[in-house]
C-alpha cells in the first residue's frame, strides 16, 4: 500500500486541501461561517437536489439500457463483435464538451430529432439524462461483462437441471456473483454523473446546474473562492458517504467464484430470444451511441465549400492572428497519445499495486483505503487543476514546466478504474491455490505469477484499456495544466469550440473525430489481445 498511499497523498490529497484552505482561510482565521451561509441559499440548495437526483436518475437509466448489452458482448458470439465493443467505448474518452455538443446537434434547435418531427429536448432534462447513458453505457459493458464472461455456465445450467426457471436461475446463481462487478459499475456511473460538467453545462443551460457546474462558475466568472470551496467539501464529503456505504455493503456479498476462459462461455445465438436481444442490443447501440458519433463525423467534413477535407487541412496550419495554439492543432493528437500512455502505466502500476493489497483483507485500514480510492471521480476536476497549479511550483516539486505534469493528473481519474476493475476478479480467486502454491515453496511473487496473474490478465488488459481512454479524453484537470505548445486533443476542441467562427468549429469536429478514430483504434488493438487459457478452476 506504501506506493499507492504516497501517490494519492502528493498528487490528489496536497493539491485538494491546499485550493480549500485558499478558499476558507482568510485574514488569519478559518471562515468556517460560510458554511451556513452558502447551503443557505435557495438556489444552492436547488443545485445541490438537482445533482443529486439527476445522478440517480442517470444511473438507474444507464444500468437498465446497458445491461443487455453486457449480458450479450460476454455470452453472444457474432460477427464484428470486437470492432463494436471497441465502438461503445468511444464514447467514454471523448470530452465532456464535445458529448453536450453531439447531442445538441441530435435534440436541440435545428437539430435531428427537430427536423424530422419538430421535437426538441434540449430544454428537458431528458437530453441530460441520455447524454450520460450515452457517456457512461461502456462502463457498464466492460465492468459487468467482463466478469460474466468469466462465469462458468454450467452453475447456472445445474440450477436449471434440479428445476430452477431460466429467470430463477439468473437471479439464485448469476446476479449473487455479479453483484460486486454490477455495485462497482453502478458507483463509477453515479460518481462521474454527480460530478458532470460538460454535458450539464451545454445541454442544461441556465435551467440546469450540478455541483461541479456550479464550483466552476463561482471560481471562473465569480472568482468566489470561499462559495467553491466550501461546495468543493460538500461534494467530497457526499461521495466520502457514498463509498463508505459502497464499501461496507459491497464488500460482504464477495465470494471466491468459478471462474473459465471467456472463450468457452461465448456462443452464437440460440433461438428467437436471444436473437431478439442481440436485435435489440445492437439497435440501441446504432440509436444511442453511433448516431451521436455519426453527427460530429459528418460535421467534420461538412465545409462553406460542400463535403471535402478542408477542416482536416487547417489542422495542420498556424492561425498567424495568434489563434487559439502556438503550434499546428495536429499536435494534440501525438501529445495525447504520449500523456495518453504515460497515464496508463503510472495507472495500471498504482492501481495493480492498490488492488493487490486490497484483496488480502487486512483490516479496517485497508476497507477505508478501498473507498479513499474512489474519490478523485467524485471530486471537482477544477479543484484539482487549480490544486495542481498552486502547490506543485517549488522545489523538489516544480513540475509546471515538466510534461509529466498532465500524465500525472490524467492518471489520478486512470487508477480508480483499474481497481475497480481488477478487484472483483482477484478476489474472486480461491485463497487456498495461493496457499497450495506457497506450501509448495513458491515465494509470494512466484506464487501471484503463477497463480494470479493468469487468472486477472484479461481483467488486466480491460483496466489498461479504460485508463488509457480515460486519460485521452481527460479533460476538466488538464485544461489548466496543458501548456499552449503541447495541447491535448480534448483541450483543444474545447479552445475551439470557445473561438466564433466556422472555421473554428469545423476544426473542433475534426479533431474530435480523430480523437474518436484515435480511441477506436486503440481499443481495438486491445480487443486482439488473447491470454493463454488455463485449466485451473476455482
Amino acid at each position: 500500500m506504501a506506493g499507492p498511499v504516497a501517490f494519492f497523498a502528493l498528487f490528489f490529497a496536497y493539491p485538494v486541501a491546499a485550493i480549500v484552505g485558499r478558499g476558507l482561510h482568510a485574514e488569519g482565521a478559518w471562515q468556517f461561517g460560510r458554511f451556513g451561509e452558502v447551503l443557505g441559499r435557495p438556489d444552492i440548495r436547488e443545485v445541490l437536489w438537482f445533482t443529486t437526483w439527476q445522478a440517480l436518475a442517470s444511473t438507474a437509466l444507464t444500468l437498465l439500457i446497458a445491461l443487455p448489452g453486457a449480458y450479450v458482448f460476454a455470452r453472444l458470439d457474432f460477427p464484428g463483435k470486437r470492432l463494436l465493443r471497441a465502438v461503445v467505448t468511444v464514447p467514454f474518452v471523448l470530452p465532456t464538451v464535445v458529448v453536450g455538443t453531439a447531442f445538441l446537434a441530435l435534440l436541440g434547435r435545428g437539430g435531428l430529432l427537430d427536423e424530422l418531427w419538430g421535437i426538441r429536448l434540449d430544454t428537458t432534462v431528458w437530453a441530460i439524462l441520455l447524454a450520460h447513458v450515452f457517456f457512461n453505457y461502456a462502463v457498464v459493458v466492460r465492468t459487468v461483462g467482463g466478469l460474466w464472461s468469466q462465469l462458468d455456465p454450467r452453475q447456472e445450467e445445474a440450477a436449471r437441471v434440479l428445476g430452477a426457471g431460466r429467470l430463477a436461475a439468473w437471479r439464485r446463481v448469476t446476479l449473487p456473483a455479479l453483484v460486486p462487478s454490477l455495485a462497482a459499475a453502478a458507483l463509477m456511473v453515479f460518481l462521474f454523473t454527480f460530478t458532470s460538467f460538460g454535458v450539464v453545462q451545454i445541454l442544461g443551460g441556465p435551467s440546469f446546474s450540478t455541483l461541479e457546474v456550479e464550483i466552476y462558475r463561482q471560481t471562473a466568472e465569480f472568482l468566489d473562492l470561499p462559495t467553491a470551496a466550501v461546495l468543493t467539501l460538500v461534494q467530497f464529503l457526499a461521495v466520502g458517504a457514498v463509498l463508505a456505504v459502497h464499501a461496507r455493503t459491497v464488500r460482504r456479498r464477495e465470494s471466491a467464484l468459478r471462474l473459465v476462459d471467456p472463450a468457452r462461455t461465448a456462443r452464437r445465438p440460440r433461438g428467437a430470444a436471444q436473437r431478439l436481444l442481440l436485435g435489440g442490443v445492437l439497435t440501441t447501440v446504432v440509436v444511442l451511441i453511433l448516431a451521436p458519433l455519426a453527427v460530429l463525423v459528418e460535421r467534420s467534413f461538412d465545409t462553406p465549400a460542400g463535403y471535402g477535407f478542408g477542416y482536416y487541412r487547417e489542422l495542420g496550419t498556424v492561425d498567424p492572428s495568434g489563434g487559439a495554439f502556438l503550434v499546428p492543432p495536429i499536435d494534440a493528437v501525438w501529445n495525447s497519445l504520449r500523456y495518453a500512455l504515460a497515464a496508463t502505466v503510472i495507472s495500471v502500476a498504482v492501481g495493480g499495486l492498490a488492488a493487490a493489497a486490497l484483496t488480502r483483507r487486512a483490516g479496517r485500514l485497508v476497507r477505508g483505503f478501498d473507498a479513499l480510492l474512489m474519490l478523485p471521480l467524485g471530486v471537482s476536476a477544477v479543484t484539482v487543476g487549480f490544486g495542481f497549479l498552486i502547490t506543485l511550483d517549488e522545489p523538489p516539486l516544480d513540475l509546471r514546466a515538466s510534461w509529466i505534469l498532465v500524465p500525472l493528473a490524467q492518471a489520478l481519474v486512470g487508477v480508480p478504474f483499474v481497481v475497480r476493475t481488477m478487484l472483483p476478479v482477484l478476489r474472486a480467486v480461491d485463497e487456498r491455490l495461493r496457499e497450495a502454491a506457497a506450501v509448495l515453496g513458491a515465494s509470494p511473487l512466484r506464487a501471484w505469477r503463477e497463480v494470479d496473474l493468469p487468472l486477472v490478465r484479461r481483467a488486466l488488459a480491460v483496466a489498461a484499456g479504460f485508463a488509457f481512454a480515460v486519460s485521452l479524453g481527460e479533460f476538466g484537470a488538464t485544461v489548466f495544466i496543458a501548456r499552449p505548445d503541447n495541447p491535448t486533443l480534448p483541450v483543444a476542441v474545447a479552445r475551439l469550440l470557445g473561438r466564433p467562427g466556422e472555421l473554428n468549429y469545423g476544426q473542433a469536429m475534426a479533431l474530435s473525430t480523430i480523437l474518436m478514430v484515435v480511441c477506436a483504434v486503440a481499443l481495438l488493438l486491445l480487443e486482439r489481445i488473447r491470454t493463454e487459457s488455463t485449466t485451473e478452476e476455482f
